[in-house]
Parts: C-alpha cells; sequence; structure tokens
C-alpha cells in the first residue's frame, strides 16, 4: 500500500504523544510516529477479539440449525480438502 499525505490538526496532548514516541523509538519525524502508534495499536481496532456473547450466539444458532434439520454427520477431512481446492 502506498503512502497518503495527510494534514492534520491535533491538540496539544496528541502533540506531546507524538513527540514522546519519537523519541522513544527514535523516529526523524512526527509522521513516522503516528505510523508507529498505528501499527502498534491497529491490530486491537481491526482485529478485535469476539466477544464471548457473540461465540455464545453463534454457537447457539449452530445448535439449534442442527437439531432443526437432524444434522448429524460431520465433515471428513477428504470433503474438507475437496472444498478448499
Amino acid at each position: 500500500m502506498g503512502d497518503v499525505t495527510l494534514n492534520l490538526r491535533v491538540d496539544a496532548y496528541s502533540n506531546r504523544v507524538l513527540d514522546m514516541v519519537k523519541a522513544a523509538y527514535g523516529l526523524s519525524n512526527k509522521s513516522e510516529a503516528l505510523n508507529q502508534l498505528a501499527h502498534e495499536y491497529g491490530a486491537s481496532v481491526l482485529e478485535p477479539e469476539l466477544r464471548k456473547e457473540f461465540v455464545e450466539e453463534v454457537l447457539r444458532i449452530d445448535k439449534e440449525w442442527r437439531q432443526k434439520h437432524d444434522f448429524k454427520r460431520k465433515m471428513s477431512f477428504k470433503e474438507l480438502d475437496e472444498l478448499m481446492a
């Protein structure tokens, strides 16, 4: 992915944080500091862990569907491989 040019306005606190990140990592500018923060914390925003309630709801729905459709047979590894091919 290529670079994107941004014109940002940050408050005094955010400016201090960027300065501290810049100094802590030996970066040359605040742009690199912002990139560092994005790389460190981006995964927690883009790939959040599934909430326990959501997982339980999905498992409940799956169980109800299996009971409703009398689904008892499991897929074999061979069938799975054929689907993935």
